[in-house]
């Protein structure tokens, strides 16, 4: 998807918005090649704002893919009086890669509280970084799976949800103090089985 980073799109003109809003009509009762029309005329101008904002191409693709899920199954939530269907689209996306970003910095400050200088990580610029850079995904998730379940249910809900310590002890009606310490724990126990691999 490399080749759309500069594929601007200016605005629909009224004949297209209508065209748009009967697509979508269409789609809310499961048209497939309406689905693919929408696909087509869209996909390039969202995925350049994706990756505007994120500046990360597998994630931009990641939030496109999100993006048209959405417009899949909720179609028939789309009212054409409260705007055109681009500008819904372009809402969803931004929304979708600006809460990726927020979701990013939670990662790197719970990586920055749990793996503090005694535990000999110094501060670098991209601390999620550390364990999960591309090629080495398949060696976390593998090591993952091994942690206990309450430690997993915890690091999965802080890294791949992007909850805050906080949030997570609400959602699992835990104490906070205890969602850190299993956090630290998972974390510890990650990084001794992945340092020999990494």
């Amino acid at each position: 998807m490399s080749n759309r980073t500069n594929d601007a799109r200016p605005p629909p003109d009224a004949a297209e918005a209508a065209a748009d809003a009967r697509l979508l009509t269409r789609l809310a009762g499961g048209d497939r090649p309406a689905f693919a029309e929408i696909y087509d005329r869209y996909s390039r101008p969202l995925y350049a704002i994706a990756l505007r904002v994120l500046n990360d191409s597998r994630e931009a693709e990641d939030v496109l893919h999100d993006v048209f899920l959405t417009v899949w199954s909720r179609a028939g939530d789309y009212q054409e009086k409260r705007g055109q269907v681009f500008a819904w689209l372009l809402t969803l996306t931004r929304n979708r890669a600006i809460d990726r970003v927020r979701a990013r910095k939670r990662r790197s400050e719970i990586l920055r509280q749990a793996f503090p200088a005694d535990l000999g990580y110094a501060e670098t610029g991209d601390s999620v970084g550390l364990l999960w850079h591309q090629e080495k995904a398949a060696a976390v998730r593998q090591a993952v799976a091994t942690l206990p379940a309450d430690q997993r249910q915890a690091l999965e809900l802080a890294f791949f949800s992007g909850l805050t310590q906080q949030q997570i002890a609400g959602q699992l009606g835990e104490p906070l103090g205890t969602i850190k310490a299993r956090i630290r724990r998972s974390l510890l126990r990650l990084r001794e089985t992945l340092s020999p691999r990494l």
